[in-house]
């Protein structure tokens, strides 16, 4: 056994040594010697195991070349966030890496087109959105329809932890082929397209940096503003006066498609707001109940943004190969419940091996 492959298995699930132990009727101590590999485990122990982590035996006997190292990966949360959730989060990727990798094995997905734009300060934050805009060729007039379809076609896959702490909002994997995972726990679409918009200031600015500091949070935050509402239509749409529109900035909020919250940062930012103005308009937000869930959040105006490049390439491979998805996560040790965790997606028990010689290859797109 791989001792590293259980506890990959075991920290994807989020689960304790105890917990294991117990799932299987051992020991913590028992699970803790298997990690480490000064014990050998019995075939029946190895099925167990597999069975209740959602893999393969064979999974469990060949370690993964390439994991999802810390500085790869960005976080939209609390700073504060334990290690344990980093573990989890880590292991899931590394294992939505491998099964994505499989995939592009039978299908060609979008080529991954994230310009590199490093950038610290405020103006080279702004010119950085402003020409990754240009570079997607999205101008830097209008509002963006979809910021799910702006990623999804610069070849990033984006997909759903249904459990998630309430720690994490989304986060981010600079891979050879991009992966943005996001809550689903926090559904408002002014906040994902803000943390799909966050997400993409980190792979655009801070390629093989270390981020999850202030410094880069808040990098990422300008980035995500100015990405989402330029500069230039700011000022030419933002309301001014000595009090707060609010009918204007709720009018903003529903052609922007960003949280009144996020269109007050903004005008402090460039200056339209004072200080004063700036507490104030906090202060009624906080007041009128809408500090987290504000006025259209849960209404059909705004409906959330879905996935749609890893469910197209699941349905494709699904007519494509013997056995769908579901047979291509088997030959690389994931059984069905694994890949539910780390897709998002439902998967059949897998039939006959992709291959078996009846097992019809998708060329490439």
């Amino acid at each position: 056994m791989a001792g590293e492959q259980l506890r990959l298995a075991r920290l994807a699930h989020g689960y304790s040594l105890e917990e294991v132990g117990e799932l299987i009727g051992a020991t913590r101590q028992f699970i803790h010697q298997l990690e480490t590999g000064s014990r050998s485990p019995s075939d029946e122990v190895v099925d167990a195991l597999a069975d209740v982590l959602g893999v393969t035996p064979a999974f469990l006997a060949q370690p993964i070349p390439s994991t999802v190292r810390p500085e790869q990966c960005h976080f939209r949360g609390h700073i504060t966030r334990p290690a344990s959730i980093t573990s989890q989060v880590l292991a899931r990727g590394t294992l939505l890496d491998k099964f994505v990798a499989a995939i592009e094995v039978h299908l060609e997905l979008p080529a991954v087109s994230f310009p590199d734009l490093p950038a610290a300060t405020a103006e080279e934050i702004e010119q950085a959105a402003e020409e990754a805009r240009r570079y997607w060729g999205l101008g830097t007039t209008g509002p963006i329809t979809s910021m799910m379809r702006v990623v999804e076609n610069a070849g990033a896959v984006v997909t759903y932890f249904g459990d998630l702490s309430d720690r994490v909002d989304a986060f981010s994997m600079d891979r050879r082929r991009p992966i943005i995972v996001r809550s689903s726990l926090k559904e408002s679409l002014c906040r994902q397209r803000f943390d799909f918009a966050h997400e993409c200031g980190h792979l655009i600015m801070h390629r093989g940096m270390q981020t999850g500091d202030r410094a880069t949070e808040d990098q990422a935050h300008r980035f995500a503003s100015a990405f989402l509402f330029p500069r230039g239509a700011v000022l030419r749409e933002f309301p001014r006066g000595r009090a707060i529109n609010w009918r204007a900035l709720f009018e903003l909020k529903l052609r922007w498609k960003m949280s009144v919250r996020a269109l007050v940062r903004r005008g402090y930012d460039l200056g339209l707001l004072t200080p004063a103005q700036y507490r104030t308009a906090n202060i009624h937000l906080v007041k009128t109940g809408q500090a987290k869930v504000e006025t259209y959040d849960a209404d059909d105006a705004l409906p959330v943004e879905q996935p749609e490049l890893l469910p197209s390439a699941l349905s494709a491979l699904a007519d494509a190969v013997v056995g769908g998805a579901g047979a291509i996560g088997r030959e690389i040790g994931l059984a069905p419940a694994m890949l539910e965790l780390i897709t998002g997606s439902s998967f059949p028990e897998p039939g006959p091996s992709i291959n078996d010689p009846k097992v019809v290859r998708l060329r490439p797109m």
